[in-house]
């Protein structure tokens, strides 16, 4: 399988670099299937940083990594995910560790949902009804050094 890791630089030999914010899946190296999605984190790295270029990074994902490693998938934006994105963007979750995490990504679309939802104006049970309506991409997150043992670079795409 194909990912995809959007930045502004080529990362030829991906690390776990401690984040300075929380993310939705935690620490971990974050890929995507859906090459647009890259593109587009790319412009935003890219625009927040001020230096580099846009810059998809491919890669090659062994499938082999999901016999072999622990993993966490989500199928949908459902109670679940909600909760597990909730704990990680507010830095506390405190739950079991995995190799990888596949699910959908919680995007700037979606930003002001988790926000009515953290903050106590939405229950879950809005939250998710309006996650639904939106069109959530993918993502899966190498959160171990084992897991990155499952992807090859294969070069990238300069965007413009």
């Amino acid at each position: 399988m194909i990912v995809y890791h959007g930045s502004n630089v080529c990362v030829s030999e991906p690390k776990l670099i401690q984040q300075n914010r929380f993310l939705d899946f935690g620490y971990g190296f974050y890929t995507t299937t859906n090459k647009t999605q890259a593109i587009g984190f790319a412009e935003k790295v890219y625009l927040r940083k001020h230096t580099g270029e846009k810059i998809v990074n491919i890669y090659e994902f062994d499938e082999t990594a999901f016999n072999e490693c622990s993993v966490l998938k989500f199928d949908s934006a459902n109670e679940e995910w909600l909760d597990f994105v909730s704990e990680n963007r507010s830095g506390t979750y405190k739950g079991k560790q995995y190799d990888l995490i596949l699910g959908p990504v919680a995007n700037d679309d979606v930003y002001t949902t988790f926000t009515l939802y953290t903050s106590g104006i939405l229950t879950k049970e809005q939250a998710i009804e309006a996650l639904k309506i939106k069109k959530l991409y993918n993502q899966l997150v190498f959160a171990t050094e084992k897991a990155l043992q499952y992807i090859e670079f294969k070069g990238v795409l300069e965007t413009e």
